[in-house]
């Protein structure tokens, strides 16, 4: 079936393929960061972390990040994905300077643009990382406000949860805010409760992961009342090891308790697992039909970050 992804992260979806062969046009040295079989590998979060930041330390130019963006979109439509939102960050994207951010971003428009024609529409979220400091984000809080429209329509943090507060970046997200783009964050994935407390202190009106609020019974009744949507990842927190199997996850039970979820792959090839992977499973482990999945690219075309014909044309592919 069709399908919405609101939570890929565009570096953590490069193939480790693509990867090694940047890695050779630049000599550059990566061996460390894959397996025998020639898959990522990495011993837990902060060694997932390492890993990221390797991989991406060869996607240097806006050919690059043009050339990745292709790969990533063709990948997502050969899995029934007519719309995805993409995490990319300045900070990979020349370190923050808006100048160098424009030549990447418009790179990667005009590959967004030519993708569409092939059934795929994307946007962009910058996102900041947490662990660089709130007064880096801000130097991506700029370029996202900067060059608000078009394909960035949203603005979000991700990286190590347990580095400060998430209240620390809110000049970074108010100044997103004052530029018109949808809010989002990281929290509630290695961060418990109170890491969502804090981002929707933010203003988001999503929570990347927010898995973890299923430990607080009021926090789970104020996400209801307050529409969140959650962009759950189980592929991902599953191979991370947050949960021991997709049976225990509680992505059926924050749903059931009314909860809007949504499904996405988060770094697909570091966790093994693609869109279609992950309805799969679910549907294995909580017998979700066509009928669950229906609902959830409901829920995620009303919280997309996109435009009005845009949401008005996919609201009718699930009717």
């Amino acid at each position: 079936m069709n399908k919405i992804e609101l939570h890929l992260h565009l570096e953590g979806a490069a193939p480790p393929g693509l990867v090694r062969a940047l890695a050779a046009e630049k000599h550059a040295d990566l061996s460390r960061i894959f397996d025998a079989r020639g898959h990522y590998a990495y011993d837990g979060f902060d060694d997932f972390l390492r890993v990221y930041e390797a991989a991406t330390s060869v996607l240097q130019t806006p050919r690059d990040y043009a050339r990745l963006l292709r790969d990533v979109l063709e990948r997502s439509a050969e899995q029934g994905v007519i719309y995805t939102e993409l995490f990319v960050s300045p900070e990979f994207c020349g370190g923050g300077d808006l100048a160098a951010w424009r030549d990447y971003l418009a790179a990667m428009i005009e590959v967004a643009d030519q993708m569409r024609a092939h059934g795929i529409d994307s946007r962009g979220i910058v996102t900041c990382i947490r662990h660089f400091g709130p007064d880096r984000a801000k130097a991506s809080a700029l370029c996202a406000a900067e060059t608000a429209g078009n394909w960035i329509t949203g603005f979000g943090m991700g990286g190590a949860e347990a580095v400060g507060k998430a209240t620390d970046y809110r000049w970074s997200f108010d100044c997103a805010r004052e530029a018109g783009l949808g809010l989002t964050c990281h929290a509630g994935e290695w961060g418990g409760p109170d890491s969502i407390r804090q981002a929707l202190d933010l203003g988001v009106t999503r929570l990347g992961h927010g898995v973890r609020a299923i430990e607080d019974d009021a926090l789970v009744r104020d996400l209801v009342a307050r529409g969140t949507v959650l962009e759950v990842c189980p592929g991902s927190n599953v191979a991370l090891g947050l949960y021991p199997g997709w049976s225990l996850h509680p992505i059926a039970r924050l749903a059931d308790a009314g909860v809007k979820v949504t499904v996405s792959t988060d770094d697909p090839p570091f966790f093994y697992t693609t869109m279609r992977h992950e309805y799969d499973r679910l549907a294995d482990a909580f017998g979700w039909g066509e009928d669950d999945f229906a609902q959830i690219n409901r829920w995620a075309v009303e919280a997309a970050f996109c435009d009005t014909p845009t949401r008005d044309r996919l609201r009718k592919e699930f009717p």
